[in-house]
């Protein structure tokens, strides 16, 4: 007996192809990744859709990332209607726009509709104006209208976050007419932990959460047993200031409004994951000075990326080379100074950085505000001091024997001592300052600190090598 299409798409997943997928590291094994590979390059429809378009979306988008660029649109291409489009949530962004620029917009469109609008609106958010207008056109009236509103909130803010898909009803309902709407009507959201209590103008009153549903007879009002909202959040609130709500409070969702407290939509745990994720990794590449690169990103774009700082950074290298230019006379002199200059800038730069990055964190946490600032910034002094002594004595001794002169060991401990003091005053107060004056500490602050531990560094040792040799 032959085997139909359908039958062959029917059949569970092989074992040994879905449980291979991921090596013990965690990566894509090799082997899946040739094995898709030639189904691309031999088109077979059959394999990618019984192997690939069931996968989960997260590990779709892995897969995704992994195969070579010209294999992405053409698997998107074979899948067809197959592909879910969920999985372009979980790829860099120009991986993202390489995709959907050679999707036909009929295509998106059909796909969008079929998505959480959060999903949705991540995706259209990068389209042209003219492209996503073309696309908004062919959806339904309410699907659309919620779109738009959604993309009409500022980037990175939890109205362009929220889910506008919730499930919402009047005070005097009760139990029983909310359980039967929750069976009947098809339009609720796949998951949702909590149902909003609202009024005829849509403002929120209040929820109640599902476990007090099932707990509740079916004649009780939901007024009797809903519960105050109290940390909604407001749709132009920041995302990563929503974020901090949910971790302050443990939520698992909340209600966004507008300004005149209407409900709008609901933020859930799972995007406030992806928020944590992204504002950690934005201020740990802003600290290196990197910006918004991706791995995705070309050779142009991510020198493009660079350059900025770069540039930046030469002015300092050469204010801090002005530094030692004013003492070539002692360095001509004791050469043992030029082999030693590096250690105490590099040292008091590594210092600057600890405490700085320690700082920056905080801040992005709001671990670190005007009300606990002098403490903190009287601990990283007295860390700088300490560690300044600690390692002043050591390569004290170091150069002292190296150079058979326990003068040249005197002064670069003293050195160290300043420059380590000066790192750590710096690595606080530079964010602190740059924060005060509303600049992102993350992006500016590496490049100011490392100014002042080079210069310290300098300056601090030659001018005591100067002031007690010649």
């Amino acid at each position: 007996m032959t085997e139909t299409e359908e039958d062959i798409l029917d059949r569970p997943v092989a074992e040994e192809v879905q449980a291979d997928i991921y090596d013990d590291e965690g990566y894509i094994r090799h082997e899946f990744l040739t094995m898709v590979g030639a189904a691309i390059a031999d088109r077979d429809v059959l394999f990618l859709r019984q192997h690939v378009a069931k996968l989960h979306e997260s590990e779709l988008g892995h897969l995704i990332e992994a195969i070579q660029p010209d294999q992405r649109v053409a698997l998107v291409r074979l899948l067809g209607d197959d592909f879910d489009m969920t999985a372009l949530t979980e790829v860099d962004e120009a991986i993202r726009m390489q995709i959907v620029d050679q999707m036909p917009n009929e295509q998106i469109a059909a796909a969008i509709g079929d998505l959480d609008s959060d999903d949705a609106v991540y995706i259209l958010e990068d389209l042209d104006d003219e492209d996503r207008e073309e696309i908004l056109a062919q959806l339904p009236f309410t699907e659309r209208v919620r779109l738009r509103r959604a993309l009409d909130y500022p980037e990175s803010s939890a109205g362009r976050r929220m889910q506008t898909e919730f499930v919402a009803v009047p005070p005097f309902w009760t139990v029983g007419q909310t359980i039967d709407y929750m069976r009947e009507e098809e339009e609720l959201p796949e998951n949702f932990t909590q149902i909003f209590v609202i009024d005829p103008t849509f403002k929120l009153l209040g929820a109640v959460k599902l476990d007090a549903i099932l707990r509740t007879k079916r004649q009780v009002k939901i007024e009797s047993i809903m519960h105050e909202t109290n940390h909604p959040i407001p749709a132009e609130m920041d995302q990563e200031e929503a974020a901090q709500l949910f971790e302050q409070y443990d939520l698992l969702s909340a209600a966004v409004v507008d300004e005149n407290d209407r409900l709008v939509g609901v933020l859930t745990i799972d995007d406030v994951v992806d928020v944590i994720q992204e504002e950690a990794e934005e201020d740990l590449l802003r600290l290196g000075g990197v910006g918004d690169e991706e791995l995705s990103d070309s050779v142009a774009e991510t020198s493009r990326s660079r350059v900025p700082w770069l540039a930046v950074n030469l002015v300092t290298a050469i204010l801090a080379a002005s530094v030692i230019s004013l003492f070539e006379a002692t360095i001509e002199q004791i050469v043992a100074l030029a082999v030693l200059m590096p250690i105490v800038a590099g040292m008091g730069g590594n210092a600057g950085s600890q405490t700085m990055t320690v700082t920056v964190r905080a801040l992005a946490t709001r671990n670190l505000d005007i009300h606990n600032a002098v403490r903190v910034v009287r601990r990283e002094a007295g860390v700088g001091l300490l560690n300044g002594m600690i390692f002043g004595v050591l390569i004290g001794i170091v150069a002292g024997f190296w150079f058979h002169d326990a003068n040249i060991g005197g002064i670069i401990a003293a050195a160290m001592l300043i420059n380590m003091m000066a790192a750590a005053i710096a690595g606080i107060l530079i964010p602190l300052l740059l924060d005060r004056i509303g600049t992102d500490p993350a992006v500016a602050s590496a490049v100011f600190v490392t100014t002042v531990t080079d210069i310290t560094g300098f300056f601090s040792f030659l001018g005591l090598a100067t002031w007690w040799f010649m």
